[in-house]
């Protein structure tokens, strides 16, 4: 069980996730992106609401990232199978339009352990100001 102390085994198991997820981002495979969310996730970000559909849809293209790097991860437990995962984001998109700037974000995934598997079930995408 994961206590409300932070515990960096812990912090390091829900950043291996997270991590699964971005990965998907940089292979574009929609399909694995898939497997990593509940059917009812949704994230807030700067363009809006976005449901499963949505974010698994934005791999249809290809990839989206490049490049990510993630740091101050911070983990809080919600309820029984239930964490929060806060973090600073740095990536670079992979369209010919990033021109290879590198984005900065704060993000907080809301992940659910379902039949015995965690999933993510929210994100959030924060915008830094830099």
């Amino acid at each position: 069980m994961i206590t409300n102390r932070e515990n960096q085994a812990d912090i390091d198991f829900f950043l291996r996730l997270e991590i699964q997820v971005w990965e998907t981002l940089i292979s574009g495979d929609a399909n694995a992106d898939d497997q990593l969310l509940t059917d009812d996730f949704w994230g807030v970000y700067g363009t809006g609401f976005a449901e499963k559909s949505e974010h698994v849809g934005q791999l249809v293209a290809g990839p989206m990232a490049e490049s990510y790097s993630l740091s101050q991860a911070r983990l809080r437990v919600l309820c029984e199978g239930v964490v929060l995962l806060s973090y600073k984001a740095q990536w670079i998109r992979s369209s010919a339009a990033s021109s290879g700037v590198q984005e900065l974000m704060y993000i907080s995934s809301i992940w659910k352990r379902c039949e015995g598997v965690w999933r993510n079930i929210f994100s959030q995408d924060t915008i830094a100001d830099v």
